[in-house]
């Protein structure tokens, strides 16, 4: 049986991990370095390291810290943030990236996907959508959640698997940060538009979230959140101890 994953993420602007609610009002957290340490040594399945600010900015993404992080850690590590081209999926990867995790840029050129999963494998390209009910209609984000690309997400979603993205990231806007559960409905929709994994983002409040995500959906993949590791509300091996309990498969 296939073991479901547990990923803390860091969202990084200016160098440091910060974190807010409803992708807005970011305080400042802790160094992304000690943080990736502390997870890759506390049990965490993977790291996500999401550059939040870079394609608003215009810019590349931090590789000095990227690189850092990368040399701390012995677990799989997904980058995001200013991936507009080929060029910046190799930038990352040589900086110690296993995965390359694809948002704006995919948007800006759908064509992206294509041309990241024929260099480089589709277990390598993972399509983040952002994600937000708008008049009831899941809508596609861009730009670190400020901007309504007007597209309708699932179709999106769907398009970027048939173009070669061998995972989803699914952050729900509406649920990120309020720790009030994982966006269930979303997320079920997704699941059953698309066969390759899905990794649920937003909403975690505690551990029972977790368990609610993986017993009402068993076909999402991975539990993704930030602030409940990073204020040790949560911890991982006593949320890995509690799925174990009620019966869903975990990596001890």
């Amino acid at each position: 049986m296939i073991t479901k994953r547990i990923i803390p993420c860091l969202d990084v602007k200016d160098g440091r991990v910060v974190k807010g609610v409803n992708f807005k009002g970011l305080s400042d957290v802790s160094s992304p370095v000690t943080l990736g340490k502390y997870y890759s040594d506390n049990g965490a399945d993977e790291l996500v390291f999401y550059d939040i600010t870079a394609s608003n900015e215009g810019r590349a993404i931090f590789t000095d810290i990227l690189k850092e992080v990368a040399s701390t850690i012995f677990i799989p590590l997904t980058v995001g943030g200013g991936i507009n081209t080929l060029d910046d999926f190799d930038r990352v990867l040589k900086c110690g990236a296993d995965k390359v995790s694809v948002n704006s840029g995919a948007i800006k050129n759908p064509d992206l996907i294509y041309q990241a999963a024929k260099r480089y494998g589709d277990q390598c390209v993972v399509l983040s959508a952002d994600v937000k009910r708008v008049d009831g209609v899941f809508r596609v984000f861009a730009k670190g959640g400020r901007e309504n690309t007007g597209m309708e997400a699932i179709e999106w979603i769907k398009r970027g698997v048939n173009n070669g993205a061998g995972e989803i990231v699914l952050n729900s806007i509406d649920t990120d940060g309020v720790k009030g559960g994982f966006d269930l409905e979303m997320l079920d929709k997704v699941c059953n538009a698309v066969s390759v994994p899905v990794i649920a983002s937003g909403g975690a409040g505690n551990v029972a979230h977790f368990v609610e995500l993986f017993n009402a959906l068993p076909k999402v993949d991975a539990g993704l959140a930030a602030s409940i590791f990073h204020f040790g509300e949560v911890k991982i091996s006593e949320l890995k101890s509690e799925l174990k309990k009620n019966g869903i498969p975990v990596r001890v």
